[in-house]
Order: C-alpha cells, then sequence, then structure tokens
C-alpha cells in the first residue's frame, strides 16, 4: 500500500512545489520511490495548470533537483487518499483545516517545519514568490532541513502499517 504526501501551499508554483522536489529526491535516494508517493498542491487555483515560478525551476535545477511541475488546487476530497497533507505555513493549516470533513482527515495536516528539530517556534515558510533570488534559496534550505526529519517519520508509519497488515494477516 503506498503511502502519500501532499505539501500544499498557496498558488502551487513556489513552495510547495520546491518541496515536492526536495522529499521526492530524500524518498529516491532512501529506496521508499515505489513506497511512497508525494505530489504537491495550493489553496488556491490561480495558478492552476501553470509550471512553477521560473526562480523555483532555477534554485530546484542548481541544486541539482527535478523541477519539471503543473500547479493545481487541493481538494478536500484527496483527504482520504492521503497519508500526510504537509502545509507550508500556518495560514495553509488554517485553510486546509476548514476543508477538512473530520477529525481523521485533519489530524493529517502538518507543518513541513515541525519536522525540522533546529526551525524552533519559527515554523513557517515565508512566501519567497514577492522578493528576489535569496527568498527562494531561504525555501530550499528550509525544505532541505525538514525532509530528514519528514523522512524518518514516514519510514516509521510505513513500518507501523505493515505491521499491522502482518498482524491483520496471522490472525485471518
Amino acid at each position: 500500500m503506498t503511502y502519500r504526501v501532499c505539501f500544499v501551499c498557496t498558488g502551487n508554483i513556489c513552495r510547495s512545489p520546491m518541496a515536492e522536489h526536495v522529499f521526492r529526491a530524500r524518498v529516491e535516494e532512501a529506496g521508499l520511490g515505489g513506497a511512497v508517493e508525494v505530489d504537491s498542491a495550493g489553496t488556491g487555483g490561480w495558478h492552476e495548470g501553470d509550471a512553477a515560478d521560473p526562480r523555483t525551476v532555477a534554485v530546484l535545477e542548481e541544486h541539482g533537483y527535478t523541477s519539471a511541475h503543473t500547479a493545481r488546487q487541493f481538494r478536500a476530497s484527496w483527504f482520504p487518499d492521503l497519508d500526510l497533507v504537509i502545509a507550508l505555513d500556518e495560514g495553509h493549516v488554517r485553510e486546509l483545516r476548514r476543508l477538512a470533513r473530520t477529525p481523521d482527515e485533519a489530524a493529517k495536516i502538518r507543518l513541513l517545519r515541525s519536522y525540522d528539530p533546529a526551525a524552533g517556534n519559527a515554523l513557517d515558510v515565508p512566501d519567497p514568490y514577492y522578493g528576489g533570488p535569496e527568498g527562494f534559496e531561504e525555501c530550499l534550505e528550509m525544505a532541505e532541513a525538514a525532509s530528514e526529519g519528514l523522512l524518518a517519520a514516514v519510514r516509521a508509519a510505513i513500518g507501523e502499517r505493515r505491521q499491522g497488515d502482518e498482524s491483520m494477516e496471522r490472525t485471518t
């Protein structure tokens, strides 16, 4: 059974695609590409169908990541098929919680930087859209810093799921 992670920002052209590509690389490096599916979306549909912001693409490619992307808007109907919904800032958390139809769906929502022990209380990834290239570099650094902790959490969840599946097989 595939473990599914979706990163969510505002327009799905800067922060969430960057986090998606960084985390997908970590998943592949860990040999979990067949077990974990990674994608992203935005809380709004303004950029639906667009490629990632050229500055996002440039930073990703400069650091050796893939960058192919088509923006889309997050839909409440996706919650049942997702294991984790990773918000890039508190505003996204609030919007996603409004979309969640059950407590179980709301429990899937986490902030990306909550997986970075060095983040402290600064858990928002600032929106680089209206700034210069340094904001995109900072966004990448934050995504990279949180990816190891997120990967550890996903590995643990996959392990728990496998143990549960094995227990179910023994009882049937």
